[in-house]
């Protein structure tokens, strides 16, 4: 329970904190490679946080990702990092729900191509309460617009 308490506090920290925010401004589509293959998009929801939704094939699941963007004050135009959280439910023989983090690091090139790293760690919900700590991997999205349009969140 405290464990769960220190990771919402750290969430509402971070949500609250937009001095330094980025929103994205564009709609991305693109692949993500790690122990299991996914396609995923990025659609901006206000000016900070974005949805991220990810389907999985080696074993078929959907996730559905909140993230929030920040970038280095005066650092590279394109990079980004962003935490996150999400629901991911996986079919198969078994149906296995997970509350899943979504850490990462991307940078938009000034062409239509974003390309990132991440972790997302899981708890899972089913069967138990079990944590998989695995899930690094390399995504590029292609980039809906041009250019890279972030705006400044006041």
């Amino acid at each position: 329970m405290r464990r769960a308490s220190f990771i919402a506090t750290v969430l509402v920290a971070i949500m609250s904190y937009s001095e330094k925010s980025f929103g994205q401004a564009n709609w991305e589509l693109g692949l993500r490679i790690s122990d299991n293959v996914s396609a995923e998009a990025t659609i901006p929801i206000a000016a900070a946080p974005r949805w991220h939704p990810a389907v999985y094939f080696d074993r078929f699941g959907l996730a559905s990702y909140f993230d929030w963007m920040f970038a280095i004050s005066g650092g590279p135009r394109g990079l980004k990092f962003y935490p996150g959280v999400g629901p991911e439910i996986y079919f198969g023989d078994d149906v296995d729900f997970d509350i899943a983090g979504n850490f990462g690091a991307e940078y938009s090139f000034d062409f239509p191509l974003t390309v990132a790293l991440d972790w997302r760690p899981s708890f899972r919900a089913t069967e138990g309460f079990d944590f998989q700590a695995g899930n690094l991997g390399v995504s590029a999205r292609f980039r809906f617009g041009e250019g890279v349009r972030f705006r400044r969140v006041n």
